[in-house]
């Protein structure tokens, strides 16, 4: 009898492991340096705390990256899910469409028009 092996080295986009369905949401936007203060409260005081509180089946938290470079600040918001579909009743139907609040816009000088999907395995 033959066994398939994956070792933790192999590809594993060619034979994906049904148990890897975590997906890692990626989004980029960048504030002014002034600016960075408070839109950072907003998103760990307001707007991640909210996305929690929506109880979407399978979200797993959020992490956010913050990177100063010259007059700029990049924030990178990473969310994971356990499937396509938390991601869909997350962002909706297009669910590579950024999901920005109303109360952040002012702080963004600019951003991402979509968001990416990984998925996560190690």
């Amino acid at each position: 009898m033959s066994m398939a092996v994956t070792r933790s080295w192999e590809c594993r986009i060619c034979q994906p492991d049904p148990f890897d369905l975590m997906i890692a949401r990626v989004w980029h936007g960048w504030t002014k340096v002034v600016d960075a203060p408070a839109y950072e409260a907003m998103l760990r005081n307001e707007i991640f705390p909210a996305i929690a509180d929506r109880k979407i089946q399978g979200y797993r938290g959020a992490e956010l990256f913050i990177r100063q470079e010259n007059d700029e600040v990049e924030f990178m918001t990473l969310l994971r899910f356990d499937s396509v579909d938390g991601v869909k009743e997350f962002a909706g139907t297009d669910e590579k469409k950024p999901v920005i609040y109303p109360k952040v816009e002012p702080f963004l000088i600019r951003m991402e028009e979509r968001c990416q999907h990984y998925r996560i395995v190690v």
